[in-house]
């Protein structure tokens, strides 16, 4: 396997004032309504280093009720090493168990040569290549509205594109902003901004359908809800608390269940 080596200084700097060191958000998950499931975004109260370089340690983890596993069994896993100063991975993880479907993954990426390193096998990669939830978090540092303004006027649907690497290929990510709207779940209720992104291949489930994402619709851009397809129907998301956010959630209209 090669040796993969970080340069001292950046590729690049994003500004990111959305999150940082030790936010954690809790969801519940239903299926077609039925309460069925738990999930989670946990960034490490301390970055670590990764070839040199300071990261945030990110992990995202949704599974099934044990009760309900019968019907259909998940335990989906995710870790990210995300570059605290230019927001893009250096390494990731995956593991999905859904129904019969499995994926694995585990992959090294070297941003200073362009290059992935997966199962013992090297790929090239474009210039600050994505997993699928370091592309998520960029996303949250970018001021959506300007960019749907942008992509309005310049007659575009997306507002940015990417490239992120699965099963050990590059596929494109683009992100759409739908509008706004007033959502109220068990965190309380939230002004949020609604986006879409748009999968070539491999989001965070085995989806088969279009997957809407509801943003708080200020600084801190937490996802608020999420609603995705599955093999066995709709999967809906709902934030149920979270704390260590970097500051206030300027978007939440009430002050119940925040913990």
């Amino acid at each position: 396997m090669p040796t993969l080596v970080a340069q001292a200084q950046p590729l690049r700097i994003v500004p990111n004032t959305a999150f940082s060191v030790g936010e954690e958000l809790y969801y519940n998950v239903g299926y077609q309504f039925v309460p069925a499931g738990t999930g989670s975004f946990v960034i490490a109260p301390e970055t670590v280093r990764h070839y040199g370089a300071e990261c945030l340690d990110i992990r995202f983890e949704v599974q099934s009720l044990p009760q309900l596993d019968w019907l259909y069994k998940l335990r989906n896993s995710y870790r990210t090493l995300l570059d605290v100063h230019g927001m893009f991975p250096w390494f990731y993880e995956q593991h999905n168990r859904e129904g019969s479907y499995k994926r694995d993954a585990r992959v090294e990426l070297d941003q200073r040569n362009h290059r992935a390193v997966s199962n013992a096998k090297e790929f090239s990669i474009e210039p600050f290549t994505h997993d699928i939830v370091s592309a998520f978090f960029f996303v949250r540092t970018l001021d959506l509205s300007a960019l749907a303004q942008q992509a309005q006027r310049e007659g575009r649907k997306d507002v940015i594109r990417l490239k992120h690497f699965v099963d050990d290929e590059l596929y494109e990510l683009s992100v759409r902003v739908l509008g706004r709207q007033i959502v109220k779940v068990p965190a309380g209720t939230f002004k949020c901004l609604i986006i879409e992104p748009i999968f070539s291949r491999g989001g965070l489930f085995n989806n088969e359908g279009r997957i809407l994402i509801w943003l708080s619709d200020d600084e801190r851009k937490i996802p608020v809800k999420v609603i995705t397809k599955i093999l066995i129907g709709s999967v809906e998301a709902e934030l149920v608390g979270f704390k260590g956010v970097r500051g206030p959630v300027a978007a939440k209209i009430n002050d119940e269940s925040v913990r």
